[in-house]
């Protein structure tokens, strides 16, 4: 593990990319290096909670081809069935791969200023906690009721294994004291037996709160270290893990193959905003050079916050392609 300065590094901010991608856009990725490159629609939190569909044709058209879910304004996934969102995505040329749900709910807390990660007003943090783990921000008033895996977790995996997902992974969970990762460790376990016998695989996706220490301990190491990889595998978000100061490949060597899963996010300098892929300090050439040590499967773009959100993945798509050539 390293601190934080070691990621720090001189980058030049590149001009957005365009929506008007080449023709060439599925060779980008050479198939028998990485995996296709994926998207976690959180990034398009608004746009995919008013127009689902239009939405998804435009990250098709970018060159897109695995595609996360996430929680939207909307019942169900996007106001659709899991066999109707699926047939939706596959009618484009992509694949519904992943799903995030919330561990368990959050107890109120009070608002931090300036929390790292957290949406602005109107769009609700991912999973409970904010991007960066933060306390979470009140919920719109007509936001639709969300299952959690603490109290829904058989049918939260049941609409998984619905829509032929490979992965189901909760979003975020309370991790801040020894009880609360506990109770999450114990909901993991048996989201994970659930998901064995429906043949899809079980996922955690960090913030940095997971780093913090409880304890003595950070949640991180108590959920790697008490949960089996053949139940509980890991979702690592590059920029979360950078912002606390850790080295993503150091996490590989420890576990190796239970990272299975990836977001690449970017961060800028400051450690504070997600960026574009490549115009931020996450070193993408070092971590995608040791995938196969992670047991990287799918990887998924996610940029919170996103001002432009579509010309942002298209940016990052372009600047994917560079890092990984």
């Amino acid at each position: 593990m390293q601190n934080r300065r070691n990621f720090l590094k001189n980058s030049g901010a590149l001009a957005l990319g365009s929506l008007a991608i080449p023709s060439f856009a599925n060779n980008l990725f050479a198939p028998e290096a990485f995996p296709r490159p994926g998207l976690q629609l959180f990034t398009l939190f608004r746009a995919m909670s008013d127009d689902a569909k239009g939405s998804l044709e435009k990250v098709a058209a970018i060159g897109y081809k695995e595609i996360e879910s996430a929680f939207s304004m909307k019942d169900g996934y996007y106001g659709y069935t899991p066999k109707e969102f699926k047939k939706i995505v596959e009618d484009l040329g992509m694949t519904w791969r992943a799903h995030h749900v919330g561990g368990a709910p959050f107890r109120p807390r009070p608002a931090q200023a300036g929390a790292a990660g957290t949406p602005p007003a109107g769009v609700p943090p991912q999973g409970a906690a904010g991007g960066g783990g933060q306390p979470p921000r009140p919920m719109p008033a007509n936001m639709p009721k969300r299952l959690n895996l603490l109290e829904n977790y058989q049918q939260i995996v049941d609409e998984a294994a619905e829509g032929g997902l490979t992965y189901l992974v909760c979003a975020s969970t309370p991790v801040g004291t020894l009880d609360e990762i506990k109770k999450s460790i114990e909901v993991f376990v048996k989201t994970g037996e659930a998901c064995k016998k429906a043949g899809i695989s079980f996922a955690y996706h960090n913030h940095a709160t997971e780093f913090d220490k409880v304890e003595g301990k950070t949640p991180y190491e108590l959920i790697l270290s008490q949960t089996s990889p053949d139940l509980v595998t890991m979702e690592m978000d590059m920029a979360w893990v950078v912002k606390a100061g850790y080295d993503p490949v150091e996490l590989f060597k420890q576990q190796p193959g239970r990272f299975p899963l990836w977001h690449t996010k970017d961060i800028n300098q400051d450690l504070k905003t997600p960026t574009e892929i490549g115009n931020g300090v996450v070193d993408f050439k070092k971590i995608f050079a040791n995938a196969k040590i992670a047991g990287l499967k799918y990887y998924f773009v996610e940029q919170d916050m996103a001002p432009n959100p579509f010309e942002s993945i298209a940016t990052s798509f372009t600047n994917l392609k560079k890092i990984t050539s």
